[in-house]
């Protein structure tokens, strides 16, 4: 398998007498198209540089603009052939994961795969369990589905308020300790709060139902289950917890080990690296959507989202 230093050189050995750019298009459009070869599926990769870059820059996480990008590299494909979703993601909007999820179901109904070659996190979980199978390796994480409202987890904001109305109610000299941190709240923040988790466990357990357990006579507790895990805040204790493979079968999700496929390891942890590379390299883009064809959308914060083509 080829390592990162791997890949680092084989980008400087092409960047010889060419822009810097291409080479790294030429390597990583290569090994897309292997991995195409190898599976005989379409693939999309979905990259964001959330790791590259810094907490404040613009359109790193799942979005509606993203629709975009997978009408762009879906056009033309041969639909029977199923996808196979590459997801590194910090994770995003509740509201564009359901219509992305809505729109590739359109198009490739249940034969949706979820390959996580590091990180899929939060909205990028429930993309993952949208699909009929996630293919992870041991280096692999998935994450809670806690929505967060206003950079705050929604169970959180309802936990402090509720340990907040038990300390009043016991001693009502708590107030003036509780008061400014419950004031910071409007009205109908904490609706908004409750129906953002009802959302997002509703959605993950329908895919779930329709999708990864579709048939199954136990489709329902299976789902239930998954969902009751996945956003049990008391047990996650963050938002940013990693869930590792292990827990990821143990919790009930069908989990394909990318190890037990040499190839198909290498060949997706050589795509991993040849986009981590792009993105460390590749100044101001905050994100990469790419087809086995090269068909790309390539999202820069410091200028409108671009359509690139293999050869362009």
């Amino acid at each position: 398998m080829p390592s990162w230093s791997s890949v680092l050189e084989e980008i400087n050995q092409v960047k010889t007498g060419i822009a810097s750019a291409s080479a790294l298009d030429i390597v990583r459009r290569k090994y897309l198209d292997s991995l195409h070869q190898h599976t005989g599926r379409n693939i999309i990769a979905y990259y964001s540089a959330w790791l590259q870059r810094g907490p404040n820059t613009p359109n790193l996480s799942i979005n509606d603009t993203d629709k975009n990008a997978f009408m762009a590299t879906i056009h033309g494909m041969d639909r029977t052939l199923g996808l196979d979703l590459i997801l590194h993601t910090p994770g995003g909007s509740i509201a564009a994961a359901e219509s992305l999820v809505d729109y590739l179901r359109r198009m490739f109904g249940s034969n949706i795969r979820a390959i996580v070659p590091q990180i899929a996190m939060s909205a990028g979980t429930m993309m993952a369990c949208a699909c009929s199978e996630i293919v992870l390796g041991k280096q692999s994480n998935l994450g809670p589905i806690d929505p967060q409202m206003n950079g705050m987890p929604a169970n959180g904001v309802l936990r402090e308020f509720e340990q907040a109305a038990k300390e009043v109610k016991s001693d009502p000299s708590r107030i003036a300790i509780w008061q400014p941190i419950i004031g910071k709240y409007h009205p109908s923040f904490l609706q908004e709060c409750v129906n953002a988790i009802d959302w997002s466990k509703t959605v993950v357990r329908d895919w779930l139902i329709t999708g990864m357990f579709s048939g199954e006579a136990s489709a329902t507790t299976k789902a239930r289950r998954v969902v009751r895990e996945l956003s049990d805040y008391k047990g996650m204790k963050t938002h940013g917890r990693h869930v590792h493979i292990d827990q990821c079968k143990r919790i009930g999700l069908k989990v394909i080990d990318l190890e037990a496929d040499p190839v198909l390891q290498d060949l997706v942890l050589t795509v991993h690296h040849a986009f981590m590379q792009t993105l460390s390299e590749a100044g101001p883009v905050t994100k990469i959507v790419e087809n086995q064809s090269g068909i790309a959308l390539v999202a820069n914060h410091a200028a409108p989202p671009s359509h690139l083509r293999a050869g362009v």
